[in-house]
């Protein structure tokens, strides 16, 4: 049996991009309107990774705690321009509520996945920190991003059903709750997805990288369980920390409605 490494040719890659280039050309054939999209992002990926990996063997091999917490830092800000790209229909001036919740996110992963459950040596050990900030950053930004969408296009969509309840005295957080509720819902559901059809219906990206490694797939079944357990953990908080900071630029401070394109100045208040 085979325990070494497969290691990807520039042949391999070629291949990867021309299986790309050959969806662009169905997609142009179908009308789509995908292709040059689909293509453009592949040739980007491929540069972004290589970079990335090239960064990261330079921080491994260095092993230096002060470049460590550069990368984290700098992936943390990425992030924040991300969701905010991502999110559609959100008020202007959420940048730091989003910041603080992909910090607070990022220093719970690294205090209670890195330092309580896998406990490396360094405690900064780069080839496990920053692979796993990557990842939990990832799913929270996509999530995150959900969420606002979903929760300022439900709230503009129960504008009449919010000014009744607050006439009839409910308060802002009682008004928005349903909206909160159905946004972090629906921001969770590709996480549990994953998370209940893992070791049965696929192989995560985790696993499967350490086993195409030569790693043990026992010691690669636990890695990915921790990994998965705490990206719905620090999704379900990520969520629920930025809903609670962006609520309110719903309202004016009289705890009127404030509707779509009135929320740019209370957003920055908040």
């Amino acid at each position: 049996m085979s325990t070494g490494d497969y290691s990807i040719d520039i042949i391999g890659l070629l291949v990867a991009l021309a299986m790309t280039a050959l969806s662009a050309g169905v997609s142009a054939l179908m009308r789509l309107g995908v292709g040059r999209s689909l293509l453009l992002a592949a040739c980007r990926a491929l540069l972004q990774l290589l970079a990335m990996g090239l960064i990261l063997k330079a921080i491994i091999r260095s092993g230096n705690a002060w470049l460590v917490l550069a990368l984290a830092l700098v992936m943390l800000v990425a992030a924040v321009q991300i969701t905010l790209s991502r999110a559609h229909g959100i008020p202007r001036g959420l940048g730091i509520p989003v910041l603080l919740t992909l910090a607070i996110s990022m220093l719970v992963m690294v205090g209670v996945v890195a330092e309580l459950i896998i406990r490396p040596t360094p405690w900064y050990a780069p080839q496990l920190l920053l692979p796993l900030t990557g990842m939990m950053l990832g799913n929270c930004v996509s999530a995150i991003a959900v969420a606002m969408t979903r929760f300022y296009e439900s709230m503009d969509e129960r504008r009449d059903d919010i000014g009744t309840m607050l006439a009839l005295g409910a308060t802002p957080w009682e008004c928005a709750r349903p909206s909160i509720v159905s946004s972090m819902a629906l921001g969770l559901l590709p996480t549990v997805a994953s998370l209940s059809s893992a070791g049965i219906v696929t192989i995560p990206g985790m696993m499967a990288g350490q086993v195409i490694a030569g790693g043990d797939p026992l010691e690669a079944a636990k890695y990915q369980f921790v990994v998965l357990t705490a990206i719905a953990a620090l999704t379900l908080l990520a969520d629920a920390l930025i809903m609670t900071r962006i609520y309110r630029t719903c309202f004016t401070e009289l705890d009127q409605f404030r509707p779509k394109g009135m929320r740019d100045q209370t957003s920055r208040r908040s």
